[in-house]
């Protein structure tokens, strides 16, 4: 703003006296000491304490048992990912390793205190253990669990147990009776026919001298549920649940003992687990344990599968809601509300009946008369049931299901009964990754949208990204995925979570480079070859790479985005894509109507048509490529590819825009201006015009969006680019529909898939499509932390290295401000105005550099590591 006159800078950071040792030792996806690692040539991050500046040098040494390996002093501010280069650890090895480093007046920190981590079983020779299902076969629609045991002897003190377990399905361990972990939905979700994740658990002080018992349940998840959609049949790679187990017990005295998942375990398919279903809910009958044990089926042969460590943290309980309210809107039929749109289930705790059902019903949304609104579940029961053994107070949760909710209707409780508010728990369940970043502001509505943001984003990553988590669907939609990755990258360290997802991309790649829709993927329906879905397999690597620095990313995925390139160039004609398909600007508001009989996508594609779209993202997947190769040392690739962007980006700019820019041969959307100018896809001659013809169309729909899932998530960057920020603001900021406060307005406290899923005058809307929680347009959250409060990454020194302060200070806010833990520590930005001054408030982790920009005329300054307060006064 030109009204704002720069007072001096304050620094703030304390006055260095000497170097400390380095700490947050992590070791490739800032994985802290872990168990059941995966990666036999691993790279070693670390932080530093407050005060140091620089790393001018470090020296790393790892030991794991004979095998030492040190670094030697390298002259290197490099502190993340830093190679081992020394000889591959092994299958079970275990690695303790420590840092030095010297500071930026060569002052020596000393060795840290030790790190270490255990290798899992890296290949399927290290496996003994077969494949085991109970003899027979369960019912072909009812999703029913099996159960599995075997008991063995332990005679001698144990220095060390480990299980090393898979499943073909999902898994639940009991040893002795209790409870092996706190990991649910385990194994996890993969492309089962390729990859099975497998999972390392320290079970040193659950075993017992003499007898032991070792126990599984079995559920049929996303390998044998009726998934997706909803089908009829279950199955999509299998039809039972199988184990795979490894228990390996080492002795004091140096002997060892293995006890394997083979024909000597007994099974059953008769358990107290009537039923247990990711879309339908559980059914639990108490009166029924296990029992009918038989023997069990056998398999040697482990398959084509690779069986790999898990890469990232399963489905873990995360935190828990109370009730806010009771209401009865039908008699016996109680409605427990949470007050927050939830993924996970409910923990109940109540008075029951012998022989009586309680039922258990889900909800996102209340109808006017009070009554769960159910119907845009479509085919998903999403109902828990629990029948009792025995009259008293019972404590029950279930085991292979989810559900997406607000609201939880009890019914089947004992006559008189008086509903209690701690009868019902909400358990809320996400891929345990940590919430690294933080949004605040001035603006009540802001914060909620920020809220909204963070709880879409936590109950979509249930081991996968999914579009939503309550309908018959729940599936790892390619589209939503590559639109909110950066906003994810800010609120959750969600490194290795996308790193294992983009590992089951490669496996379902097509030859031809195609990428599927849904990811994993399960039918061939969902190959629409879709711009803007099939290309998360560049965007999100860049994205990941941009904010963490991790070269790996790319490396990992680099053939990947080849292939998929190579699938556009043999699709173009001169760069153009004129018979390309698919989702289009998907769910734009206020379409051209233009469904047709059969068409099941219909306008829901929007105005903006497709081969645009295709040419746009060819573009941006073939310019990412060349990045990604100049970042790997390909250079000849990085100058091939750049020579195709260029040519993509001169085809589109010819094809699609005059030199007034202004849109040609096609209709003037919002989306093909954004996507033009936020993928550089113009000359920047002609940005600035194209960027005023983008605000008259926003001005045209009264300062309303007209963008769908793709031109949305850069709308804001795009007018931001052209000068425009304080319209990004304005629509930021706007109450009417559509806007992102429109659906606060209605109620929401998640992310919803239509800006209208309800409304509070007309009620919800299309039933078939109409989640209550969905995150794409939580992509908004991306401009939100880098403009709105000003902590940008710099792409030319990823993973905050080297970053931007740069806060845009509009109207609407007297504050804001993020915090965000990068690699190297805590950077936060911070503006407030008061008593007609701005104050901004900065930190600077150790070991990066930060450039500020301030919002008058005045000229950048960069900093080093520290505290800062810039204090500006407005005329």
């Amino acid at each position: 703003m030109k009204n704002l006159i720069i007072g001096a800078a304050l620094l703030l950071a304390a006055v260095h006296v000497f170097a400390e040792p380095a700490s947050s030792l992590t070791v490739d996806e800032g994985f802290v000491n872990p168990i059941g690692f995966y990666d036999a040539t691993p790279v070693f991050s670390w932080k530093f304490p407050n005060g140091v500046k620089k790393q001018t040098a470090y020296r790393l040494e790892t030991n794991a048992g004979e095998k030492h390996w040190d670094s030697g002093w390298v002259e290197s501010d490099r502190s993340t990912f830093v190679p081992y280069q020394g000889e591959p650890f092994t299958s079970r090895q275990q690695v303790g390793w420590r840092v030095d480093f010297r500071d930026e007046n060569g002052k020596e920190s000393g060795w840290s205190e030790p790190a270490h981590f255990e290798l899992g079983l890296l290949s399927a020779k290290d496996w003994k253990a077969q494949w085991i299902k109970p003899q027979g076969a369960s019912d072909p629609i009812v999703e029913v669990p099996s159960w599995l045991r075997r008991t063995f002897s332990v005679g001698k003190p144990i220095a060390r147990a480990r299980v090393y377990v898979t499943a073909r399905g999902l898994f639940e361990l009991q040893l002795n009776g209790a409870r092996v972990g706190n990991d649910h939905f385990a194994n996890g979700f993969t492309s089962y026919n390729k990859r099975l994740d497998t999972l390392t658990y320290d079970v040193t002080g659950q075993l017992r001298n003499g007898d032991n018992t070792i126990d599984a349940m079995l559920g049929t998840g996303w390998y044998a549920g009726r998934l997706p959609f909803g089908t009829k049949t279950r199955g999509p790679y299998g039809h039972d649940p199988e184990l795979l187990l490894q228990l390996e017990i080492t002795y004091g005295d140096g002997t060892q003992d293995t006890v394997v998942s083979d024909g000597q375990w007994q099974g059953t398919f008769t358990g107290p687990v009537l039923s247990s279903s990711i879309y339908d809910g559980e059914s639990y009958d108490a009166r029924r344990q296990e029992g009918g044990w038989g023997p069990v089926a056998a398999e040697a042969g482990l398959g084509p599968a690779r069986l790999e460590p898990k890469r990232f943290p399963p489905v873990r309980e995360t935190e828990t809601l109370a009730v806010q309210n009771i209401t009865q809107p039908q008699p016996g039929h109680f409605v427990f509300d949470l007050g927050q749109n939830m993924v996970g289930w409910a923990k109940i705790k109540l008075p029951v009946e012998k022989d009586q059902t309680t039922t258990i019903h889900f909800a996102e949304m209340l109808k006017d008369d009070g009554t769960l609104y159910t119907e845009n579940y479509r085919s998903a029961k999403s109902t828990d049931t629990y029948t009792a053994a025995k009259t008293g107070t019972i404590e029950w949760e279930p085991h292979f299901t989810f559900h997406g909710f607000r609201y939880v209707e009890l019914s089947g409780l004992p006559a008189g009964a008086t509903p209690q508010k701690d009868w019902v728990t909400g358990v809320v369940l996400h891929s345990d990754i940590p919430t690294t970043g933080r949004f605040t502001s001035s603006h009540a509505k802001l914060n909620q949208l920020q809220s909204n943001i963070a709880w879409g984003w936590r109950g979509n990553s249930v081991d996968i990204p999914t579009d939503c988590p309550q309908r018959d669907e729940r599936m790892g939609w390619t589209g939503d995925a590559q639109v909110f990755c950066a906003t994810a990258m800010f609120n959750t360290d969600s490194h290795a979570f996308w790193k294992s997802w983009l590992g089951s991309m490669r496996d379902d790649q097509e030859a031809d480079g195609v990428i599927p829709d849904i990811v994993p993927t399960t039918t061939p329906k969902f190959r629409q070859r879709s711009p803007g879905w099939m290309d998360a397999a560049t965007i999100i690597p860049w994205n990941v790479y941009v904010r963490t620095g991790d070269s790996g990313m790319l490396g990992e995925n680099y053939a990947m985005m080849e292939k998929l390139v190579g699938w556009y160039r043999s699709q173009s004609v001169n760069g153009l894509l004129p018979k390309i398909k698919g989702y289009g600007d998907w769910l734009q508001p206020y379409p051209q109507p233009r469904a047709t009989p059969g068409d099941w996508i219909g306008d829901r594609r929007g105005d903006t048509p497709i081969p645009l779209l295709g040419s746009a993202f060819y573009a941006r997947s073939a310019q990412i490529l060349a990045d990604s190769a100049r970042v790997l040392g390909r250079d000849e690739d990085a100058k091939r590819y750049a020579a195709e962007a260029a040519a993509v980006r001169g085809a589109f700019s010819r094809q699609y825009f005059d030199a007034e820019g202004k849109l040609r041969n096609a209709p003037e959307t919002q989306t093909a201006y954004v996507l033009a100018i936020a993928f550089d896809l113009i000359p920047a001659t002609m940005k600035a015009k194209a960027g005023e013809n983008l605000v008259r169309l926003v001005h045209e729909a009264d300062g309303h969006l007209r963008t769908g899932f793709l031109g949305t998530p850069f709308i804001a960057q795009a007018l931001d680019q052209t000068g425009h920020a304080d319209v990004a603001s304005e629509l930021l900021f706007q109450e009417s529909y559509p806007s992102w406060f429109y659906p606060i307005n209605q109620g929401a406290t998640t992310m919803w898939e239509r800006w209208n899923s309800y409304t509070r005058d007309k009620g919800f809307g299309d039933v078939e499509m109409n989640s209550f929680n969905h995150y794409a347009y939580g992509a908004i959250g991306q401009w939100m932390y880098e403009r709105v409060a000003g902590l940008a990454p710099d792409p030319a020194n990823p993973g905050y290295k080297h970053f931007f302060i740069r806060p845009f200070i509009g109207t609407q806010l007297d504050s804001a401000s993020a915090k965000l833990e990068t690699p190297y520590g805590t950077a936060s930005s911070a503006w407030a105005k008061q008593n007609g001054s701005v104050t901004m408030s900065i930190v600077v982790p150790p070991n990066t550099t930060a450039t500020i920009e301030f919002p008058d005329n005045r000229p950048p300054q960069t900093v080093t590591a520290g505290k800062y307060r810039f204090e500006s006064k407005l005329k």
